[in-house]
């Protein structure tokens, strides 16, 4: 068991080290680097999730300095080989034989939905296997063998998977009510396992309430659809019904749906719960994405497995299976077979940037859409987000932007002259958008600052002209 969890460990890393840069990744590398070196989420600068995951990766920040970004995506590779673990070991103590429980955790280990939230330097793999790590435990609860422990460890998992990501407050509140329903499943040390990420919030929210609400509520909430206001059809609840079925059939996610719909053991239950709060958590917020269905997928596919070993899968089943993992993996060939290391030539163009930034004594803050790029002593803390604030235009007023430490493309004029400017990380390139880039460009040079060229890179470095000297005083006869 070991010497396979070590060979998908292995094919994960290799498999994210392989897949393209995207621009969702900027502000996760960012709020790393910045908490490492002593900042505070919502305080200091914005981050627009809940806190938990720039504290666990700061030290791994601290220790891998320049090669931060690529360390944050082999430790997301290693969280989804934990996450895949943990889904096979539920399904054997739920019930299910070692063969039932591998096919049903190989069907999920080819979902596009996983392989895309693991691959990449986001905050997907850390709450998903903190929930997916608590399945054990919440299949021996559910079956009647609920011990103190179990219960403290279910709390701490799960009110850690929603102190990472908002969505899976959900799943995490689902539980909680369900044990209050049974003395049995120990619900007082459920809430006692929890306490310790609810503090943590409690207190990151009360070092900075108007940060922490407009980051955590406010942003997701109305970002969105000022973002899609000129794509409307995208905000429709046809094109959420459409991306939904499309992300759930690259991979067998939706064949389980089907396959598992009214076959259950009574304590099959709170499993059932635990993936109608992943939908609707998926389903809430506009448009819906392809990881925000992550959350229900454990559970789903713990139940798939204790199906299939109660009612073994016929032939046209088994050849459905196969169909839906070849096109649940087939945008990840897509993404990896382009040819190269593109984390490799990431780390070789952020090496230039900061050999350029060190030739022109920049010693300030560097004002970019691809803080991922830049060493953490170099990012502006207002651009903490990458692209996702800047791009908007009326989410805050100057007062709100300036208390929180944001900038907005509306606000450009605000910008106070950062000691340089770096441009052309965002783009098609990167899953984003080169006409927000050019916002910050056209700043830097109606403001009078010189272009400096990055040899072999796309980006573009605007370095502010450094002050004339004043005229030594002149003394007359």
């Amino acid at each position: 068991m070991l010497l396979a969890f070590a060979a998908l460990a292995i094919l994960l890393i290799a498999l994210t080290l392989l897949r393209p840069v995207d621009h969702d990744e900027s502000q996760y590398v960012a709020a790393a680097l910045l908490t490492a070196h002593g900042l505070l989420p919502y305080k200091d600068f914005a981050y627009l999730q809940t806190p938990l995951q720039p504290y666990l990766f700061a030290p791994i920040a601290l220790i891998a300095g320049a090669w931060t970004w690529p360390t944050l995506r082999i430790a997301n590779a290693l969280l989804g080989a934990a996450t895949i673990a943990a889904v096979h070991r539920a399904a054997r103590i739920g019930g299910a034989s070692t063969r039932a429980a591998t096919i049903a955790t190989a069907l999920f280990a080819t979902c596009d939905i996983l392989l895309f939230s693991i691959g990449t330097a986001r905050n997907d793999a850390l709450p998903a296997a903190c929930l997916a790590l608590a399945l054990p435990a919440i299949v021996r609860t559910a079956r009647d063998q609920a011990s103190r422990r179990d219960a403290i460890l279910i709390g701490a998992l799960l009110a850690a998977a929603a102190t990472a990501k908002i969505s899976y407050a959900l799943p995490a509140l689902t539980y909680g009510v369900w044990t209050l329903f049974s003395r049995n499943r120990r619900p007082w040390w459920t809430l006692l396992g929890a306490m310790p990420f609810a503090l943590f919030t409690l207190a990151l929210f009360a070092a900075s309430p108007e940060g922490f609400l407009f980051g955590v509520l406010t942003f997701p909430g109305q970002a969105p659809t000022e973002w899609y206001q000129s794509r409307p059809w995208k905000l429709s609840n046809a094109a959420k019904i459409i991306d939904t079925l499309k992300f759930l059939a690259l991979g067998s996610a939706l064949l389980a749906i089907v396959a598992t719909a009214g076959r259950r053991h009574r304590w099959h239950l709170i499993l059932d719960l635990l993936i109608l709060a992943g939908l609707i958590a998926a389903l809430a917020p506009v448009p819906t994405w392809r990881q925000y269905l992550l959350p229900m997928l454990p559970a789903l596919f713990v139940r798939l497995a204790l199906v299939w070993h109660a009612h073994p899968p016929g032939k046209a089943m088994r050849i459905a299976a196969v169909v839906f993992a070849c096109a649940g993996l087939a945008p990840t060939v897509e993404a990896v077979a382009s040819g190269g290391i593109p984390m490799l030539d990431a780390m070789r163009d952020a090496a230039v940037v900061r050999e350029i930034l060190d030739r022109e004594h920049v010693a300030g803050p560097v004002a970019t859409l691809s803080p991922q790029f830049l060493p953490g002593r170099a990012i502006d803390p207002r651009f903490a987000t990458g692209p996702f604030y800047f791009r908007s235009t009326a989410l805050l007023d100057a007062r709100q932007e300036y208390a929180l430490h944001l900038v907005s493309q509306a606000r450009t004029h605000l910008l106070d002259y950062p000691s340089a400017i770096l441009t052309d990380g965002e783009g098609a390139w990167s899953s984003g958008d080169d006409q927000i880039d050019a916002v910050l460009a056209a700043y830097a040079r109606s403001h009078g600052y010189r272009p400096v060229p990055v040899p072999g890179t796309r980006f573009t470095l605007y370095v502010a002209r450094r002050a004339s000297p004043r005229p030594a005083p002149h003394n007359s006869p």
